[in-house]
């Protein structure tokens, strides 16, 4: 296993296919690396170097009390691209992992960064407010934390049906997309999954999103049931200064089949464009 320690003494997992531009890969929430897994391969078979890791208290890093925060996170991602020399990076990030890669930029800025990718990205901001009004109510999010405090495996066994559209009319999402997602899912430390909610679901990135001054691919499914577009992705475009947006009709959060492959399809497109 490859891994390094943060500053904090924290040990981060990451894998590092292929050889070529760096293509660095967040994960969302409650997952890790390996949910890349199918990009990963594919991006480095076409010529780039790939790179993903699990977030702190997710699968196999560390599952420090401490530092289960946005800030940490994208000071974690730095000192990764850092530790591994890395230049001229194309980050990629989905769901918390978009927030993670718009807190990179924001607090390191973008003079490694080539180009970012945001797919299902929690950014500008998830929470419904007066600001916010098209965001999800706060009663949501304590939902989540209620189901992760009390039975968990239930809970990812019960969340993955609208992470990947399985409760939709017609949803060909197998019962080994949704055991794989159980079983990442498992590997979280329950303070980091906990303590992750708030992260992904408060935290606001407008400003992050502001400091994108790089080509980026916001991504997004039109049936998302986790990040609803309509406060993500619609909103995130607005504020990234030089960014295509690309709705997948009929998409749910998490991509499988077709969506997957539509996505990678584009996503690789960007990556040699």
């Amino acid at each position: 296993m490859s891994s390094f320690t943060t500053t904090d003494g924290t040990d981060i997992y990451y894998k590092d296919w292929g050889s070529g531009q760096p293509v660095v890969f967040s994960h969302g929430w409650p997952l890790n690396a390996d949910a890349w897994d199918n990009q990963l391969r594919l991006v480095a078979e076409s010529g780039f170097r790939a790179v993903a890791h699990d977030r702190r208290g997710h699968g196999r890093s560390g599952q420090p009390w401490q530092g289960n925060d946005m800030d940490t996170y994208a000071d974690d991602l730095a000192q990764l691209i850092e530790k591994l020399g890395l230049n001229e990076v194309v980050l990629v990030g989905h769901s918390t992992g978009g927030g993670e890669v718009a807190r990179y930029i924001g607090r390191h800025g973008t003079a490694r960064v080539a180009k970012a990718v945001l797919l299902g990205a929690v950014p500008p901001l998830m929470l419904k407010t007066d600001a916010n009004p098209e965001g999800t109510p706060l009663e949501v999010f304590d939902g989540l934390r209620a189901g992760v405090a009390a039975d968990r495996s239930q809970f990812y066994q019960d969340f993955s049906a609208a992470f990947y559209g399985a409760n939709r009319p017609g949803s060909k999402v197998s019962k080994g997309t949704r055991d794989a997602f159980w079983l990442q899912s498992m590997q979280v430390g329950s303070k980091a999954a906990y303590d992750c909610v708030k992260q992904f679901s408060e935290t606001d990135f407008t400003e992050d999103l502001k400091r994108i001054d790089v080509p980026t691919l916001i991504a997004h499914g039109e049936d998302d049931q986790i990040v609803p577009i309509k406060a993500a992705a619609h909103k995130s475009v607005q504020l990234v200064k030089d960014a295509t947006l690309k709705v997948y009709p009929g998409a749910p959060h998490g991509l499988t089949g077709e969506y997957e492959q539509a996505f990678t399809n584009d996503l690789l497109a960007f990556l040699k464009a």
